[in-house]
C-alpha cells in the first residue's frame, strides 16, 4: 500500500501487527490532532475505517472535531452518518461544531434527529440547543427545547438555566428568564451575571441594581457587566461610584479600561485623561481609548503626542487599530512626513499587509495631497475590501480625477463587489468632478433599484451639486422638491454652492434664507452669500451682511490651521501671538504684503461696519 506521508506510512500493517489496540488507537488519535490538512485528514480516516477503528468512541470525535477546525462542517456531517450508534458525546461533539461556527440553523436540525432516534440529550445538549435558539431569536422553539429539559430533569442544571436566562433575555422576554432565575436550586455566579444583564438589555437599571446587590457572590465579570450598563445609559456618575465600590482584587485591565472608554464616549476627555493616569497595568485598548477620545474630540495634535509616549514606552504594545488612529490624525493635520514615518513604521513592524492599515494608508495619502502614493498602495494590497475601494475612489473624486474613480468604481462592479452607501458618494461625487449628469443618474438609479440602497442626504447632495455644476439649475431645484424627505442644510448649501458658480444672486438669497431656518449658526454659508455679493460688486450687501453675522452673535471664529515642519505639527490662528518666533514671523508676512503691493496685486477691500 502507498503513503503520501510519512507519519500516515507510520501505520503501515506491518508496524500494526506490533502494536496493542489500544497504542493504534492513541496513534491515530495524536496523527488526527496535530493534522492542519484535508488531504491528510481524508488519508487518516480512510486507515482508521480500514483497520477498524472509525467506530471508536475515542476516535470518531477526533475526526469530527479535526473537519470543523478545518471549517468542513459537511465532512463532518457525513463522517457522523457513518457512525452505526453514536452516543450522546459524539452527538455534543457535532452540537459544539455548529454553534463554534455560527451555524445555529444547523444544530437545530440535529437537535430534531436526535429526538426521531430517541436519543436522550443531558446538560450539554441544551446549552448548545438553546444558545442556538438564541442567536437565530427562536425563542419559541426555545421554549419547546425548555419543556424538554423540565420533563428530563436538567432545568435545574446551572448551566441550563444560565443559558436558558440568557436566551429569553435576548429576546426581551424577561418575565420568563426571572421565573428561570427563581426556580434554580442554586444560584452561583454566572446565574445572578445573566439575571443582572437581563435587566441591563431592557434598559431597566434600578432592577439589574437590586438583582446585583442581592447577589451573593460577586466577580469582576458581574461587576463589570453592572457598571458597563450604567455606561452605557450615559451615566457616569454612578459608573464610577460602583467603579470605587470595587475590591481592588476584582479590577482587572478590562474594568478600568470600561470606565475610560466610558469617559472617552461621553466627551469628558478631562476625566479621561485622569483616569488614564491611574490606571496600574495599560495595554493597548487603554492607550486605544485614550487616543479614541480625542480622535472624538478632534484633538489630533494630542494623539501624535500619545502616539510618540507609547513608542517610547518600554511596556506599550500597539496594534492596527492604533495604527489606523494615528494615520487618520495625520489625514486631519496634514502631517504627510508624519504619515510616511508610520508607514514605514507599519512595513517594519509587521502591519504590511493588514488589511485595515492599508486602508489607513490610503486615506491619508489621499487627504494630504499625494494621491499617487495612495495608488501605489492601493495597488500592492493583496487584499481589498468594500472600504479599500471606498478610499480609493474618495481619494480619487477629491483630487479631481473623476474619470480614474469612475473606471475603479465600475471595475469593482465587475467583479462582483458589493458597493454600500459610502461607494455610491464616491462615485456620484467623481460625476460632479467629471461633469458627467447622465452618468450621475444612472449611477443613483442603479443603487436605488438594483442594490436597494436608501439614499441618504450627502447622495442627494451630490446629485444637486452635479445638476447644478451642469448649469441645470432648474433640474437642480426639481431634484430637491422631489427628494422623499425636506431638504436640510447640506442639500441648501449644495445649491448655495452652485449659485456661487454660476454667480446667481436672486437664487443665492433665496436659499440663504432656507438655510438661516435651519442653521443659523452656521457662518460658512455666510462667507459663501459674501463672497457672491462680492463677485457681482454688491459691497454695501457684503457690508450688510458682515453686520447681521456680528448682530446675531454669529461672527466667524478666528480661523487655525496646521502647518507641518519637518516632523513637526504646529497649530496657528488669526492675530496668534503664542509662538516664540511671533515677532520674526509677522515681520515676514509684512515683507510678503509688501512684495504683493509692489507687483501691482491688491486686496478686495471694502466697508465694513462697527
Amino acid at each position: 500500500m502507498y503513503f503520501q506521508s510519512k507519519s500516515i506510512a507510520s501505520l503501515a500493517p506491518k508496524l500494526l501487527q506490533t502494536q496493542t489496540q489500544r497504542q493504534i488507537e492513541e496513534r491515530f488519535i495524536s496523527l488526527v490532532q496535530s493534522c492542519r490538512n484535508l488531504e491528510k485528514l481524508h488519508q487518516i480516516q480512510a486507515q482508521s475505517i480500514t483497520h477498524g477503528f472509525f467506530q471508536s468512541p475515542f476516535l470518531a470525535p477526533k475526526i469530527i472535531i479535526a473537519f470543523f477546525h478545518l471549517q468542513k462542517p459537511n465532512l463532518a456531517l457525513q463522517s457522523f452518518q457513518q457512525i452505526q450508534q453514536p452516543n450522546a458525546v459524539l452527538w455534543n461533539v457535532m452540537f459544539k461544531g455548529y454553534t463554534e461556527i455560527e451555524l445555529h440553523a444547523e444544530t437545530l436540525r440535529l437537535f430534531v434527529c436526535m429526538r426521531k432516534r430517541d436519543v436522550v440529550p443531558n446538560e450539554y445538549t441544551f446549552t448548545f440547543v438553546i444558545k442556538s435558539c438564541a442567536r437565530t431569536l427562536r425563542w419559541r422553539v426555545g421554549e419547546e427545547v425548555h419543556c424538554i429539559a423540565i420533563k428530563t430533569g436538567y432545568e435545574s442544571n446551572g448551566f441550563v438555566g444560565t443559558t436558558l436566562i440568557d436566551m429569553y433575555s435576548s429576546v426581551g422576554v424577561i418575565e420568563s428568564a426571572r421565573k428561570v432565575f427563581c426556580e434554580m436550586p442554586e444560584r452561583n455566579v454566572v446565574a445572578w451575571t445573566s439575571m443582572v444583564s437581563a435587566y441591563i438589555s431592557i434598559g431597566d437599571l434600578e432592577i439589574a441594581q437590586v438583582v446585583f446587590e442581592w447577589a451573593n457572590e460577586r466577580d469582576a465579570i458581574l461587576w463589570n457587566s453592572m457598571i458597563c450598563g450604567y455606561i452605557e445609559r450615559g451615566n457616569m456618575e454612578a459608573a464610577r461610584e460602583l467603579f470605587d465600590q470595587m475590591p481592588g482584587n476584582d479590577r482587572d485591565v478590562m474594568t478600568w479600561n470600561t470606565v475610560l472608554l466610558g469617559y472617552s464616549n461621553s466627551g469628558d476627555i478631562e476625566a479621561c485623561e485622569r483616569f488614564f493616569e491611574e490606571i496600574p497595568e495599560k495595554n493597548v485598548f487603554s492607550w486605544n481609548g485614550l487616543i479614541g477620545g480625542y480622535m472624538r474630540r478632534g484633538w489630533f495634535l494630542k494623539v501624535l503626542c500619545v502616539f510618540d509616549r507609547m513608542l517610547r514606552s518600554p511596556t506599550a504594545t500597539l496594534n492596527d487599530a492604533t495604527l489606523v488612529a494615528v494615520l487618520s490624525a495625520c489625514a486631519k493635520l496634514g502631517a504627510v512626513n508624519i504619515g510616511r514615518w508610520i508607514h514605514v513604521f507599519a512595513e517594519t513592524s509587521g502591519f504590511g499587509a493588514n488589511l485595515y492599515v492599508g486602508n489607513g494608508l490610503i486615506d491619508m495619502y489621499s487627504k494630504c495631497g499625494c494621491i499617487m502614493d495612495a495608488m501605489l498602495i492601493f495597488r500592492s494590497m493583496e487584499t481589498k475590501d468594500v472600504v479599500t475601494m471606498n478610499a480609493m475612489i474618495g481619494g480619487l473624486a477629491t483630487h479631481g480625477r473623476g474619470l480614474e474613480a469612475l473606471e475603479l468604481f465600475d471595475q469593482m462592479l465587475q467583479e462582483g463587489e458589493r458597493p454600500d452607501g459610502i461607494t455610491f458618494v464616491g462615485a456620484l461625487s467623481a460625476c460632479v468632478h467629471a461633469g458627467m449628469v447622465e452618468k450621475g443618474y444612472s449611477y443613483f438609479r442603479l443603487m436605488t433599484e438594483d442594490y436597494l440602497i436608501t439614499p441618504w442626504i450627502e447622495h442627494y447632495g451630490c446629485m444637486v451639486d452635479l445638476l447644478g455644476r451642469a448649469g441645470l439649475l432648474n433640474e437642480a431645484i426639481e431634484f430637491t422638491r422631489r427628494m422623499p424627505m425636506k431638504p436640510d442644510s447640506v442639500i441648501w448649501s449644495a445649491l448655495l454652492g452652485v449659485c456661487q458658480v454660476h454667480n446667481d444672486v436672486h437664487l443665492a438669497k433665496l436659499v440663504m434664507n432656507k438655510i438661516i431656518k435651519l442653521k443659523p449658526e452656521d457662518v460658512t454659508n455666510y462667507v459663501v452669500l459674501s463672497n457672491i455679493y462680492g463677485t457681482a460688486g454688491m459691497w454695501r450687501e457684503v457690508a450688510g451682511l458682515k453686520c447681521l453675522t456680528r448682530n446675531t452673535g454669529n461672527a466667524k471664529l478666528p480661523g487655525c490651521s496646521f502647518v507641518e515642519v519637518g516632523f513637526q505639527v504646529v497649530e496657528f490662528c488669526s492675530f496668534d501671538a503664542r509662538h516664540c518666533k511671533t515677532p520674526d514671523i509677522y515681520q515676514v508676512l509684512h515683507g510678503l504684503k509688501e512684495l504683493l503691493k509692489s507687483a501691482g496685486r491688491e486686496p478686495n477691500v471694502y466697508e465694513a461696519c462697527e
